[in-house]
């Protein structure tokens, strides 16, 4: 039996999906969470050069490389700002660089398997009204191919406060990894999966109890007879997931209980699953997705080829 997936109707919603997974069990549905969390490759910073000492900027005031936060705070803001990851630019992980796979380690590091970036920020003048000034993501710029440059809906992430005669100069150094070595390289967040459900109502005057309170679903559909058709069946899944909260309102401790008496009830899909996770923005959630399935399956392909070689 083949495994089949299905993007929920009306997802995704910015970063966020909801994944239809049928035909197959919790455990391999399972494998793909753990892909998702800690095997898909992503772009992150993991090594900083920052700029030391006393200085003059442009105005001929004198800098120094001090501010708010100690060098290795800024580092580890810095490794998790959402990196653009794009695997058809050519990237490669430092280990597989054919310019790098033989350099010591502190001399790694090339246009084939790491993304460089700058960032050159001063503090207020001394004649400036402002006496502190922060500093963004967006103050990041590229140095290698614009397709890296910091994502606009990141470019507000705040990474320290310089006040007046401060500076903060430094270069950072982006690679590809995998989550299973460090949380700044897991692209998803929020991973979760659950049998999928249906409705069921089972007592239609007895429902009104819920009926009655006038609630809707996320896109504006009224909970009410009409939502069950004639089968008196919710199959929509993002409809069932809505069902699922509403009927808080009358379970127990609401004091609706006893009039409700279990008039709607949820009955799970054997076999099916919905799949739910938002990524940081680093990837789109489809291309995460199918990613982790190209992990699993490079992995099991692997795998036969050692069973193969071990009983010949």
């Amino acid at each position: 039996m083949k495994m089949k997936t299905e993007i929920v109707e009306g997802w995704p919603q910015g970063h966020e999906i909801r994944i239809l997974i049928s035909e197959t069990d919790s455990s391999q549905v399972n494998a793909i969470r753990r892909a998702l969390i800690a095997d898909v490759p992503k772009l992150a910073i993991t090594r900083v050069d920052f700029s030391q000492g006393v200085t003059q900027d442009n105005k001929g005031e004198v800098v120094e490389s001090v501010n708010a936060l100690p060098d290795e705070v800024i580092a580890h803001r810095l490794a998790m700002i959402p990196i653009p990851t794009n695997l058809d630019e050519g990237l490669v992980f430092p280990e597989d660089c054919d310019n790098c796979r033989d350099v010591v380690e502190k001399d790694k590091g090339c246009p084939m398997c790491q993304v460089l970036y700058t960032l050159s920020a001063r503090g207020p003048s001394s004649d400036a009204e402002e006496e502190l000034k922060t500093v963004f993501a967006g103050d990041i710029t590229t140095i290698s191919d614009p397709v890296f440059d910091i994502r606009e809906e990141h470019k507000q992430i705040p990474l320290t406060v310089l006040s007046k005669g401060q500076f903060l100069e430094f270069y950072a150094f982006a690679v590809l990894g995998r989550g299973r070595d460090h949380a700044k390289w897991s692209p998803v967040a929020a991973v979760g999966f659950r049998p999928q459900q249906i409705a069921v109502l089972n007592k239609p005057k007895k429902a009104n109890v819920l009926f009655n309170l006038g609630l809707t679903t996320t896109d504006g559909t009224p909970i009410d007879a009409k939502l069950f058709g004639k089968d008196k069946k919710v199959t929509n899944i993002n409809h069932v997931m809505d069902l699922e909260k509403a009927l808080h309102q009358v379970g127990a401790g609401t004091g609706r209980d006893g009039d409700f008496d279990q008039a709607i009830t949820m009955e799970k899909v054997d076999g099916s699953y919905v799949f739910a996770y938002e990524t940081d923005g680093s990837l789109d959630p489809v291309t995460a997705f199918n990613m982790a399935l190209d992990e699993l399956s490079t992995r099991f392909d692997n795998l036969s080829e050692d069973l193969a070689s071990a009983l010949a």
